[in-house]
Formats: C-alpha cells, structure tokens, sequence
C-alpha cells in the first residue's frame, strides 16, 4: 500500500506538491486552532463553576488587572468571548482546510485524466490495436475520481487527522495523562483489530470493483454502440441483464466497503462516553469533589469529541486505500505510460519526400511468436503515382498500408523514404505528409466544417479553401442543399448522414490537410456507380505531385493505377492480369 501511494506521489507534478506543501502548513494551524479552542474551555468552565479561584490565580492578574476587573462576576463575559472567539476560529479553520484539500484533490485528479488521455493518444498504434478502449475510458472517467475519493483524499484526511491528533494529545495528556494514555491505548487496539480483521475483504472488493467498473464501460459502449443491431435482433435484454450483472457487483463492492470503513464509528463513540462517564465518577469522588474537576471534565469531553472523528478518519480513510487498491494499480499502470521519443523533440522537421517510398524485404508479425502477416515484400513507390491494392481479406493489406503510414514497425526489412529509413525517432516527421481515407470514416458529433477541418476551431477554418475541398469531393452541392449548410451538425459518429456522405467527407478531409500522400483504404466502398466514379475522376484530377495509394475489391476502381499489387497470404505475388513493379 505505502509502495503504490509513492508511486503515485511521483505522478503529481511539482505546482501540485507546492501546494500540497502550502496544505500542510495551513494543517498545523488548524491544529493550533484546535488546540487552543479545547485549551479555552479550562478557564471559562473554572469562571463558571468557581469563579473566585480565578479571581484570585496568580496567573491570571495580569489579564485581570488589565481589564481593570475587580468581583469574580466580571470574569464570565471576558472568558465566554476567548472561548467562543477561540472556537469559531477553530471552526472556520477547519473549513478552509476541507475547501483547500478538496480543491487541490479534485485539482490532482483532473491532472491524472489529462495525463492519462494525453498519453494514451500518443502511444504507438500497436498498443491501441491490443488494448480494450473501455480500459482507458474508464480509468479517465471513473477510475482517477475513484482514486481522488478513494487514496487521495482519504491520504489528506490521514495527514491532517494525524497532526491534529498528536496535537490535541498533548494537551490531553497535559490536563489528564493516565485516562488520555489508556483511552488511545483502548481506541488503538480496538482499531488495529478490526483494519486486520477487514484487510482481506476490502483487498479482495477492490478487485472486484475495478474489474467491474471496466465491465459496466464495456457494456455501455457496445450496447449504445451497436444500438442498430440490438433493436434489429431485439437483444435488449441480455445487454440489460449483463449490464446488470456487473453494475450490481460493482456497487455491491463499493457498499461493503463503506460499511466496513464505517461501522466502527458508533461503537467507538460509545466507549468513548463510557470512559468520560468514568472520568467523571472518579473525579466526583476526589476531595475537590466534581465542580471542582469540572473544567478538567468538560476539556476531556470536548477533547473526545475531536478525538473520536479524527481516529475514525484515520480507520476509515485506511480502509478507503486498502479497498480500492487494485483501482489505483490499473490507473498507475496508465499514469506511467512513456511518450514516444518524438514528444521530446519540439524542433522536429518534416522528412523530405522528392522522388520514391521503398519497402526492403520486409515482414511484419504482431507479436514474435505469431504468425508472419508479411513476408518479403519489395516495392518502389515513384513520388507523383497511383498506385493500387487488391487481395482477399486477411490478406495483409490494411497492415502494409498501416506500415507505409508509420503506424506499425516492420518486424524485418525497412520502410524508406528518398533513402532515410523510417524509424521510432523520426516517423512523425513522414506522417506529417499523409491523409488517410478509411472505409469507416470518423466523425466528430459537431458540423459539417469542423468534420472536414479536423482538428481545428471554427475560427481557424479556412471556408475557401473547405468549400474548393469538398468540391473535389463531390459533396458540396449536397452540403449547400440543406438547410444550415456547412454548419448543419452531423450526430455522433455522423449517424445522420448516409454511407456514402460520410465518406466524402472524409475525401474532403484528406484533401484539406494538403498532404502528398493520400491513402484509401477502401474509400469508395460505399458508394454507388455513378458517385464512385465522379470521386474518381476528381482524384485522378488531383496534381501529379500527390502520391495515391487505393486498396479497392473491384478492379474498376483501380484502372486508372501506374501498377497494381496483389497480396495473398502476406506476400505479393504476380498475376496475369496484373502488373507488379
């Protein structure tokens, strides 16, 4: 447990441990403040139960004589002012204390979503392509919120509990030693006990509510997503029933838990009254009898008082991080993802690309005892082309494109570009000469423009040069039929649009970011004749600088290629009727 909170110590950047450095001071002088406000109530109970004790204390006639007092009855008002002064400070500290420490949690869990977002979107696509998304939704909607309320905050309450404890301690020990020495001894062992006795079930329930949680994401991500299929085949209910399943399970975990953290409380305040009852019968029977004891009394019982919430926000906070450690392992194991070597380097340029792609005897494999996805494939790919990509499927087509992308890395052999091979260190610098066609075309749930512009603000749209774009890939006449033109919004991954205009846009995408290399891959799928052939004809339109790569079913599609390669079972391979570089 101590080891997974370090780690976690080493995600917070240094702004945040500032202000976790600035949290404890404002700790010890809510401490204080507490301290004095119990250390207050001496005085004003000793006015109220012997007034002329006080009066006549040799400690007490500075305050006495400054304040110009001189019968006992004087002394109520003054002391009821230092104690109630004392005790809305106390309080008003303790506030600040909860607002700050809650601020800066809530502060720190953003920072973790963030980076865990940030990171995930920068690690290679082979690990996106291994990893289950519902993972890393929910480790950045639910799971740093789970770790703020869970290890965080719980980790502040256990600091801020601890100081004021110690504090309030020595106070007690100062007005009764033995009764404060053998009630923490009490309270100490009752509650070691009952953290060993629990330890095992909250750390089994943690698992539980991390497996969970990724569960109830998975379900709510493919029952929304597949939602056309579903009421096709009216599966509502088995996707409702397992949704069901592990929702109930997780909730069932997060309330044992809470149960466990806070059950003790009440038994715990019981003792607590027996112990001051005791004090106060043992006192009563003292030869100064219990008004005299009485401002000793009534300190021991507002000590307690503070007392007893604080070793119970000490139980409770510890078994909030024992039972949700398996949650904050999962979101360490994001939090501590590396950025590629790329994110380092701000000065990178863009890798010049001015006459051929080579790929040299390469071969491509997802893991190293797998089965080889490519095998010995050689290819010259002339700047200015259009090339054309035909197999089966499982052939290994969309694997070499995404390996001319710079997505993956060849497993064997090289990808070159004008002579420079392509590697971890500098493939940013050739993606950023690609635009990518795919048959499922992403669409963001916003406008018409912001989908061709991807990526950019409304204000940084170029609308000339979007309305040039879409033309040449015949969607603008569509566009401008409809009502709010390019400003109409698409829905969730463009839902409201058909196949074939989802694609265009895409075409309009890719035309937008004025790359040089542009890939589809299988773009034209979901068009008719007639559209396939006028998009088509606008990218055999499209400057002779611009290499064009098109993997297609049919051969129609493709007649206008320099050359066409045809893959089976991972190697390219001649055809009568085809040409093979």
């Amino acid at each position: 447990m101590i080891l997974s909170l370090k780690r976690l110590w080493l995600q917070i950047n240094t702004k945040r441990k500032k202000q976790l450095g600035l949290l404890i001071v404002l700790m010890l002088i809510a401490s204080v403040a507490e301290v004095v406000s119990i250390g207050a109530v001496v005085p004003f109970l000793g006015a109220l139960a012997n007034p002329e004790v006080i009066l006549q204390h040799e400690r007490a006639q500075y305050f006495i004589n400054y304040f110009g007092i001189t019968e006992s009855s004087q002394l109520l008002l003054p002391f009821f002012l230092v104690f109630a002064i004392a005790a809305i400070l106390a309080g008003l500290t303790r506030i600040a204390l909860l607002c700050v420490q809650t601020r800066l949690a809530a502060a720190i869990g953003a920072d973790f979503s963030y980076q865990i977002y940030k990171y995930t979107l920068h690690q290679p696509y082979s690990k996106h392509i291994a990893q289950n998304s519902s993972e890393v939704i929910a480790a950045i909607s639910t799971k740093t919120d789970q770790v703020v309320g869970q290890n965080l905050l719980p980790t502040l309450n256990i600091a801020s509990s601890f100081i004021m404890l110690n504090m309030i301690l020595i106070l007690m020990m100062i007005i009764h030693f033995a009764m404060t020495l053998g009630a923490i001894a009490g309270f100490a062992f009752i509650y070691s006990i009952l953290f060993l006795v629990t330890k095992k079930k909250l750390h089994l329930n943690s698992h539980v509510i991390s497996q969970n949680t990724t569960k109830v994401v998975k379900f709510l991500q493919e029952g929304l997503g597949g939602i056309r299929d579903i009421l096709i085949d009216g599966t509502q209910s088995t996707y409702s029933r397992a949704f069901q399943t592990v929702d109930v399970a997780r909730r069932r975990g997060l309330a044992i838990n809470q149960i466990l953290s806070q059950s003790p409380r009440y038994g715990v305040e019981a003792l607590g009254m027996v112990l001051i009852a005791l004090l106060a019968y043992s006192l009563s029977i003292t030869e100064s009898g219990l008004i005299g004891a009485l401002p000793m009394l009534g300190a021991v019982a507002i000590g307690a008082q503070r007392i007893i919430p604080m070793l119970q926000h000490i139980y409770g906070s510890l078994s909030k991080i024992r039972g949700s450690r398996a949650i904050l392992l999962d979101t360490l194991t994001m939090l501590e993802l590396s950025m590629p070597k790329y994110d380092k380097n701000l000065d990178r340029q863009t890798i010049p690309f001015q006459k051929v792609i080579q790929l040299n005897n390469l071969g491509f494999r997802y893991q190293k005892n797998a089965p080889w996805v490519l095998t010995e494939i050689n290819l010259k790919i002339l700047k200015g082309s259009m090339i054309g990509f035909i197999g089966t499927t499982g052939s290994g087509k969309s694997t070499l494109l995404d390996i001319i992308m710079a997505l993956l890395q060849p497993s064997k052999g090289s990808l070159e570009v004008d002579g420079v091979e392509i590697n971890e260190n500098n493939y940013r610098g050739w993606q950023s000469h690609i635009a990518h066609i795919p048959q499922t075309i992403y669409l963001s749930d916003s406008t018409i423009a912001e989908n061709i512009a991807f990526g950019l603000s409304k204000d940084q749209i170029d609308h000339k040069k979007m309305i040039k774009m879409a033309q040449k890939a015949h969607i603008d006449e569509t566009i401008q039929s409809w009502e709010m033109q390019y400003d109409t919004v698409v829905g969730e991954r463009g839902v409201r649009l058909s196949g074939g205009q989802r694609q265009r846009i895409g075409i309009a995408r890719a035309l937008y970011k004025n790359a040089d290399v542009l890939i589809f891959d299988e773009a034209t799928s979901a068009l008719d004749n007639v559209t396939e052939k006028a998009v088509m004809d606008a990218i055999n339109e499209i400057s002779k600088d611009v290499t064009i790569l098109i993997v297609a079913h049919r051969l129609s599609t493709l007649k206008n290629c320099d050359f066409i390669v045809e893959l089976e079972n991972g190697k390219a391979k001649y055809n009568q009727d085809l040409k093979k570089i």
